[in-house]
């Protein structure tokens, strides 16, 4: 399924798009030092698998983009997982660090 406007917006001007990553999955973007996810589906099993595979890379700042309406939930499953992320919204003007 082709990626909307919204979330290629998202990941913004990375140099890499669609990095691959075992299991067969891929990553939405990485950029210099950082990696990117956008997650767009406001569930919280999505947002545990968008976690997930941002927990494959190991020396990389880790970013999850999401809905503002999805960034208090997105940070209680950052919580609950442990994981060090960084939560945005979509149009990267409110952030949440761990």
């Amino acid at each position: 399924m082709p990626e909307s406007k919204s979330h290629k917006k998202g990941k913004g001007s990375a140099a890499r798009t669609e990095v691959p990553i075992p299991g067969k999955r891929r990553l939405d973007a990485i950029r210099g030092k950082s990696t990117i996810e956008v997650e767009r589906g406001g569930t919280a099993q999505k947002i545990d698998q968008a976690l997930f595979r941002l927990k494959t890379q190991m020396n990389k700042n880790k970013i999850l983009r999401v809905p503002q309406n999805d960034m208090e939930m997105a940070m209680k499953r950052v919580h609950h997982k442990g994981i060090n992320v960084k939560v945005t919204n979509l149009s990267k003007t409110k952030q949440i660090k761990p």
